[in-house]
């Protein structure tokens, strides 16, 4: 049993590395926006900005292939079981693969379907369009990287997320500036610098697992692929979180959608404050990912007082990372925001809206903490029910409720969905701990 400071000290050795690679995630959407923001109109970013959310819908709803192997290595690694390694790695991956080409099948009636729920005006569903067609060539290698970076994590090497995901960032942003700014090619450019970007990542995160596997021993076979018992055992996790991000996702398009209906000027304005949104959260992330690894890997060795130990350093770490957050934005949001875009219309929309943004990080901590909880113990049934109670009985009558308030109710109802979704899961956590519910045997599943 390792003592607190300990526990605190394997919690930020994880965390730094996976708040770094995080951050790099949404540092490319800022890029994206500040490049497309210096253009000479707010299309290009609207656009981009509805493309984005489409295909956040269709990676995001796969995101289980990164959560899920993490949840499933994480305990193999606590029992030691070199070969359930393999064969979750295996698994994950084949299955990442065949989905992403699947996607690029169906990616004309994605489109055709989706498009027309955004309600855009005509110059900005046709950049989305631009985005899209090309951006979704990317499919199989972001897919096959989920599954990469969630055996890596819960192998508890987050040097591996963060060299692949750091790589492909940078690699995307000077691609972005050469393309869009040096030759001109605007929203296609920014399109072809992701899909350059994501098969480079792949190929850097193929050669760091190979290199990892040369170490851990056991040996790949063809029965790992058809074992069919493994597989669904992957699915029945994993539907649950794919139910939890097709609500997430919802929400996501319907703030889009809605934001778009109130002008181009607002749905860009809103568009600059999801990225930083989504900078937060991939920064918080970086204590969830120790959360996933090291509960996970708690379970796996039957050590209850290991588990609620890392949950305690992993929950006040959030917290203060959370609160320095709140101040970095209250102090330099408004610079930040005339940073991102040089249009006065859209900046000027921006700040009006930029305190629920300040608000945000102490707000929605808990469920991005608690979220690597469940995710560690396999719970993931919990994450999909309390999901789908804050998006049915909180955040959809808010929004009815306060719709009159135009854009500031937008954002009164989202605030109140992500209060939601930590309570919810804050109330889960006490239960199943007073009744010892983590440890037990998993009949629905194993």
């Amino acid at each position: 049993m390792l003592t607190a400071s300990a526990t605190s000290r394997r919690v930020w050795h994880f965390a730094w590395p996976a708040i770094i690679s995080n951050i790099s995630v949404p540092l490319l959407g800022l890029v994206d926006a500040a490049v497309l923001g210096h253009l000479s109109s707010p299309e290009y970013l609207g656009g981009v900005a509805i493309a984005a959310t489409l295909f956040s819908m269709l990676f995001w709803a796969f995101g289980f292939l990164r959560m899920g192997t993490t949840g499933l290595v994480a305990q193999a690694k606590g029992r030691n079981d070199v070969q359930a390694l393999r064969k979750w790695l295996l698994q994950s991956v084949v299955f990442a693969g065949i989905t992403g080409l699947v996607l690029i099948l169906c990616s004309p009636f994605v489109l055709q379907f989706a498009l027309p729920f955004f309600a855009a005006s005509d110059e900005v569903a046709r950049q989305a369009q631009i985005y899209f067609q090309t951006r979704i060539f990317s499919a199989p290698a972001v897919l096959i990287n989920y599954a990469l970076i969630g055996w890596l994590i819960g192998m508890q090497r987050p040097k591996g997320p963060l060299l692949i995901l750091v790589l492909g960032n940078a690699v995307n942003i000077v691609l972005d500036l050469l393309f869009v700014l040096g030759l001109g090619w605007a929203t296609e450019g920014a399109a072809m610098a992701t899909v350059i970007a994501d098969y480079l990542s792949l190929a850097l995160g193929i050669l760091i697992v190979g290199r990892i596997l040369k170490t851990e021993g056991g040996v790949f076979s063809r029965d790992m692929v058809l074992d069919f018992s493994a597989l669904r055992k992957l699915l029945m996790l994993n539907r649950h979180l794919f139910v939890r991000t097709l609500c997430l996702l919802f929400v996501q398009s319907f703030f889009t959608a809605q934001g778009a209906r109130f002008g181009d000027e607002i749905l860009a304005a809103n568009a600059l404050l999801l990225n930083l949104m989504v900078l937060i959260s991939n920064g918080l992330d970086g204590f969830a990912h120790a959360a996933e690894a090291l509960t996970g890997e708690s379970i796996g060795k039957r050590d209850r007082k290991q588990f609620h130990q890392v949950v305690r350093v992993t929950g006040w770490c959030s917290l203060v990372c959370g609160g320095l957050f709140c101040l970095l934005l209250g102090l330099g949001g408004n610079s930040l925001l005339g940073w991102l875009t040089n249009i006065p219309e859209v900046a000027e929309q921006a700040s009006a809206y930029l305190p629920w943004l300040i608000a945000m990080p102490l707000i929605a901590v808990w469920c991005f903490w608690l979220d690597g909880v469940f995710i560690g113990a396999l719970r993931t049934d919990m994450m999909q029910n309390t999901m789908l109670i804050a998006v049915v009985v909180v955040f959809l009558p808010a929004w009815f409720l306060f719709r009159d308030l135009g854009n500031q109710g937008l954002w009164l109802a989202y605030t109140v969905f992500m209060a939601a979704r930590g309570l919810g899961l804050i109330w889960v956590y006490r239960r199943f701990s007073r009744n010892d519910v983590w440890f037990a045997t998993r009949h629905d599943f194993f």
